[in-house]
């Protein structure tokens, strides 16, 4: 099989290229609905042979499952691709009778606990190398940190954790060469703009919040990255499925206005024949503090759909007709100029 040629950017202020589109982790695992492990591994192992060179996971992801069936893969691939995982959920054993699921449907048999300190994500780090099966992770990004996960007193100790330690740990295994960038991964750009208060970051996960419906992450933040030399990975570029035909927006059913704005969307892809996917999963890269896509395919299926919307040729008078009719943020990026 011959790997696709895609377009590589670098993860600014370090040497780390990943192509601009990559492969998301957390669907894998199965949440909401069950993925079996050989789908799973297969889906992996698609999109290497495709020539994708990054694969996101996480602890929490499955509670372990996504890295353990990422690692099957990865560790026989070479090259080997960019691996990013997270930190700040510590994995302790329970019993499956009593263990909090969440939305994951066959979870490995344990809780989460929230550790953002120094040895915590010491811990963190050791641990994913472990259940990967690898030797070293490239990213390591600071998981759902934030009033949108935790509520604003419960974020308060947890925030004192990273910046009084946590931040310290990461700097150090940066600096010492056992990861090659640190960033939060998040579902809320206000804490990164927190983050920077910290010290300096090299990239940002961030799911939902620059998309083709929503660019609320646009300035300050987006702006931001670019003056502070950090990159930002997209994730969840369909808005949690309104974008390819689904009900749901955020994790939740879609609003009436979000309905509207999506089907005005699609008015206009339709008009350029281009469809409503494959805009919103190329609409992000047309700013240049991104440096990949992450979406989150279940099968090699899944993936070779991603992969037709991903060939799609979208004209560059599609992007200028959206900001014409206010369907993008004043001042976002597009192809000539800005919305």
């Amino acid at each position: 099989m011959t790997a696709r040629n895609f377009e590589k950017r670098r993860i600014a202020r370090t040497d780390l290229e990943v192509t601009t589109l990559g492969l998301g982790g957390a669907s894998l695992a199965g949440i909401f609905s069950a993925v079996p492990a050989e789908q799973a591994r297969a889906t992996v192992a698609h999109a290497l042979d495709q020539g994708l060179d990054y694969v996101d996971t996480a602890p929490q992801y499955g509670l372990g499952r996504s890295e353990h069936l990422v690692g099957d893969v990865v560790r026989a691939a070479s090259p080997r691709p960019v691996i990013s995982t997270k930190v700040g959920r510590l994995l302790k054993p329970v019993d499956p009778g009593v263990q909090d699921k969440g939305n994951w449907v066959d979870p490995l048999p344990f809780d989460q606990v929230y550790d953002y300190s120094y040895d915590g994500i010491m811990r963190s780090h050791a641990d994913s190398l472990q259940r990967l099966g690898l030797e070293r992770v490239d990213i390591l990004y600071v998981h759902d940190i934030g009033v949108a996960t935790h509520g604003a007193e419960a974020n308060k100790p947890l925030w004192e954790q990273l910046a009084s330690g946590g931040y310290k740990a990461l700097r150090e295994l940066r600096d010492s060469g056992a990861v090659k960038a640190i960033g939060l991964g998040v579902n809320e750009w206000e804490v990164c703009m927190d983050a920077f208060a910290l010290g300096d970051w090299d990239v940002f996960l961030l799911a939902g919040r620059y998309t083709l419906l929503e660019q609320t992450a646009l300035a300050p933040f987006m702006t931001t990255c670019i003056e502070r030399k950090a990159s930002v990975v997209v994730g969840g570029p369909f808005n949690s499925g309104i974008l390819v035909g689904g009900d749901k927006f955020n994790y939740a059913k879609a609003p009436d206005d979000v309905v509207q704005r999506v089907r005005a969307i699609e008015a206009v892809c339709k008009s350029f024949n281009v469809p409503l996917p494959a805009a919103a999963l190329q609409f992000p890269l047309t700013h240049p503090a991104v440096c990949n896509v992450l979406p989150g395919p279940r099968s090699p299926q899944e993936l070779d759909g991603i992969l037709d919307w991903w060939d799609t040729k979208i004209p560059d008078a599609l992007w200028s007709t959206l900001a014409d009719e206010g369907l993008l943020a004043p001042g976002t990026p597009i192809p000539g100029g800005t919305a």
